[in-house]
């Protein structure tokens, strides 16, 4: 070896005995670290291959008719001209899936295509598999449907008032069948703790639904083959779930049924179920012996729904002098739509999840969930507790300004705290909410912005609490939630195999990181295989910010099982106990002497000889003591609460009624952030949700039941241009439940921007806006209201001196 060569290699092994004394000294390699998305290049690329892009040879295109009346029983369908048509393959009706469905077991009151009577406009009637789109399209002005149509309700209020024209059949004679659930809980005497407060407020708030507005639309192909195995793959963000639904409903052993989840483009809740087109591209397939897929536009997007459900939420809350919350009554009513979906749960959460961040001597609510002859609302981004979130913390500003109180101090008086159980006897373990709220404070400036700005700018905050994943699965069981498989290739590569749905938040990236974290394996030798029901275990699903929580515990299990064995291999190999070797960086090394070291393919070939071929599973449940003993208390529980705070700056044109959003700060309570990039995107795209919500979306229908803005042109979300600047404030209460103590961050930082930005309104007009969403219309008139009592002397000017009152009060 030359001498110039030698000097390199002994400056490369300089260099990597510095790199081992680094990572000796850091707890951990990976973890905690700015890496890149393990799926990232790919998607930045266009390389990525959604549902919509795979081809199968012979594959035919589906289409689905819907119905265009509201509620109507279906009399007659003719399919006739529509199979004669050339180049059409097959037609199916729901007499041909008679079998009911639902994501929940206990409310399964759909059909895959309806089979006597549709329930809103959009609900799917019959569906074609032809050649080509163009032909399935016209294939469905062929098909006769003869409907009879009955009365139908878009306010839920109607729905409650006439029990005599039931949107489903009650369940027990003399129910209402419009009532699709109702919860009445109570914690603590709240009559007379309400009756014994100082001070009381109550107000009404309406909360508009909203939808999801995922990129990519639902798209799924079914092939049932010669062998009689059916493969159905689907933008769903539910494998395992829609795996036993399509089993159930096509009456097929569940065995010789395949889901498979490619990449998937968005979904925010909005593919938490099964959906029609999922059933018919199987049924369509096994009636055609061909591939079938099924594409929907954008206006059936906008029709299946699922999204935020609108609630009817009056609150009184009291408390004593010094602040303290001594009681809670809320009472919700929510516009459910056409069918079940989540609503259960929805009911559950829509008061469940109130009672957290803050401690309350005592609680109630009593929600109800009513169908009506709209879409079905279900899931979206922080799942039933949204809304009551927004209730729940205008409701705090209302007693800091009763009380005299700033409202971050009130905030900080009430905290629930760690180690602890809320009013409604959830555990709570790590607590960062003071941390949160001391976040946003300083870097907001906010003691010097407070009520000191000028007349039309403002600040805002509001906190929040959300689950780490649901504490029991969707259908009752004992076994796993979610479960990881590693298999170890001698080259030093690891495959992960896991059910876990990878929707755009990062999971796949998050076991990576576990991953080479555990084995000392670098990133770029990692392969993470998901969401295929014949190659993986099972996992839930990618809903209630479970993911990375249950699916990381499981994959930290399987890995330190085959790290222990790698260890044990190198330590016989050196003559070394085995908790002298350490695996980082891409090598096999003694704590006490880095000199000492293997490639880390050498150390697993070592350990597969020793051990023989090198693989382990690892699995997570939840724990069961973490809730109340009643009906209902399972709803909400969860083995760690994330916790947020928000505090908004924001400016109102008082001529104009216009909201222009500033700057949110962000603080978020995620336990340790495995990824910072990735918790600060969760927790920006959770705020640009929230600011949405507030600012612009309303998901609202014509008197026909027609929707009034299916498309991305008329449903308004806001763009780039729109966003206002954002700053994420991360932090770490480690949680000694979570995967190195972390905790959920795709869904908790949505929930106080709403709130934030209505308390900020009120910060900068003196008006208190309580029906989303903050249009200009509706904020100018509430200014123009408040005038008028400035005029007549009933308020005191706000923020402003007389002088100042030049502005003109108009009329209507």
């Amino acid at each position: 070896m030359k001498l110039e060569d030698l000097r390199d290699k002994q400056k490369e092994r300089a260099a990597s005995d510095e790199e081992l004394r680094q990572a000796l000294e850091r707890e951990f390699q990976v973890i905690g670290r700015r890496l890149r998305r393990t799926d990232g290049l790919s998607k930045s690329t266009g390389r990525t291959v959604y549902t919509d892009d795979i081809v199968l040879p012979g594959m035919l295109h589906g289409k689905i008719l819907r119905s265009p009346h509201p509620h109507a029983h279906i009399k007659s369908i003719d399919a006739s001209r529509a199979l004669a048509l050339d180049g059409v393959h097959a037609v199916i009706t729901g007499s041909d899936m008679p079998v009911p469905y639902g994501i929940l077991p206990w409310t399964r009151d759909e059909h895959a295509l309806c089979v006597d009577k549709v329930r809103y406009v959009g609900d799917g009637v019959a569906a074609v598999a032809a050649v080509d789109e163009e032909t399935a399209n016209r294939a469905l002005e062929l098909i006769e449907v003869e409907y009879e149509a009955v009365r139908h309700y878009l306010d839920p209020k109607e729905a409650l008032a006439d029990p005599e024209t039931p949107i489903h059949e009650p369940h027990k004679p003399g129910e209402n069948g419009n009532v699709s659930k109702r919860v009445h809980l109570e914690f603590g005497d709240v009559d007379r703790l309400m009756e014994g407060s100082e001070v009381v407020v109550e107000s009404e708030y309406y909360f508009e639904g909203t939808t999801h507005t995922a990129i990519e639309p639902h798209c799924a192909i079914g092939y049932y083959d010669a062998s009689g195995k059916l493969t159905v793959w689907s933008a769903t963000q539910v494998p395992h779930y829609l795996h036993r639904e399509l089993a159930r409903v096509l009456d097929l052993d569940v065995a010789r049924v395949r889901v498979i989840q490619p990449a998937v483009g968005g979904a925010f809740g909005g593919k938490s179920e099964p959906f029609d087109l999922e059933f018919c591209v199987a049924k369509l397939s096994m009636a055609t012996g061909r591939p079938v897929k099924i594409l929907y536009t954008r206006e059936e997007v906008f029709y299946a729904h699922r999204g935020r459900h609108p609630m009817l939420m009056r609150y009184r809350t009291g408390a004593d002098r010094s602040g303290r919350i001594k009681a809670v009554d809320a009472s919700t009513v929510m516009d459910g739509g056409a069918y079940s979906s989540f609503g259960l749960v929805t009911t559950y959460y829509s008061g469940q999840l109130v009672t957290m961040p803050y401690a309350m001597e005592s609680y109630r609510f009593d929600s109800t969930r009513v169908y009506t002859n709209k879409p079905c609302c279900g899931p979206k981004r922080g799942h039933g507790s949204v809304q009551p979130r927004f209730a729940i913390e205008v409701q705090l500003d209302r007693l800091a300004e009763a009380l005299g109180v700033d409202p971050i101090e009130l905030r900080r008086i009430n905290s629930l705290g760690s180690d602890t159980r809320s009013v409604n006897e959830f555990r709570v373990t790590s607590n960062g909410f003071l941390e949160c709220l001391e976040a946003v404070e300083a870097a907001s400036d906010w003691t010097n912005k407070y009520r000191r700005l000028p007349y039309g700018r403002g600040v805002g905050v509001a906190g929040s609490c959300y689950i780490s994943g649901t504490n029991y699965p969707i259908y009752p069981n004992e076994m796993p939630q979610s479960a990881v498989q590693l298999q170890v290739d001698r080259s030093g590569r690891v495959t992960v195999f896991c059910g876990a749905s990878e929707i755009g938040q990062g999971s796949d990236s998050a076991l990576a990181y576990i991953v080479a974290e555990e084995l000392g394996v670098p990133l770029d030798y990692i392969r993470v295989l998901s969401a295929d029901t014949d190659l993986t275990p099972v996992d839930l699903g990618a809903y209630s910010s479970r993911e990375t929580f249950m699916c990381g515990n499981a994959c930290i299990a399987a890995a330190r099982q085959i790290k222990e064995q790698v260890r044990q291999a190198v330590g016989e190999a050196w003559g070394c106990r085995s908790k002298q070797v350490a695996l980082a960086g891409g090598w096999a090394f003694d704590v006490r002497d880095t000199g000492q070291r293997l490639p880390i393919s050498e150390a697993f070939n070592l350990a597969e000889a020793r051990f023989g071929t090198l693989g382990a599973v690892g699995c997570y449940n939840t724990p069961k003591d973490i809730h109340g003993d009643y009906r209902g208390g399972t709803i909400g529980s969860s083995p760690a609460y994330s916790f947020t705070a928000h505090v908004v700056e924001l400016a109102v044109d008082p001529e104009t009624g216009f909201v222009e959003v500033e700057k949110i700060w962000i603080a978020h309570d995620c336990g340790r952030a495995l990824n910072p990039i990735l918790v600060e995107g969760q927790m920006e795209g959770s705020a640009y949700m929230g600011f949405a919500e507030a600012i612009l979306e309303e998901h609202i229908f014509k008197e026909s039941g027609l929707h009034n803005a299916p498309s991305l042109l008329d449903y308004k979300i806001p763009t780039s241009l729109d966003t206002p600047e954002m700053e994420s404030l991360i932090v770490e209460s480690l949680d000694p439940e979570g995967p190195y103590g972390a905790k959920e961050a795709g869904e908790g930082p949505l929930h106080p921007s709403i709130p934030a930005i209505a308390n900020a309104i009120y910060d900068a007009v003196g008006v208190r806006p309580d029906r989303l969403p903050f249009s200009p219309p509706r904020v100018w008139t509430a200014i123009q209201a408040r005038r008028v009592r400035e005029e007549a002397g009933e308020l005191v000017l706000w923020k402003r001196e007389p002088r100042e009152t030049a502005l003109p009060v108009t009329g209507d």
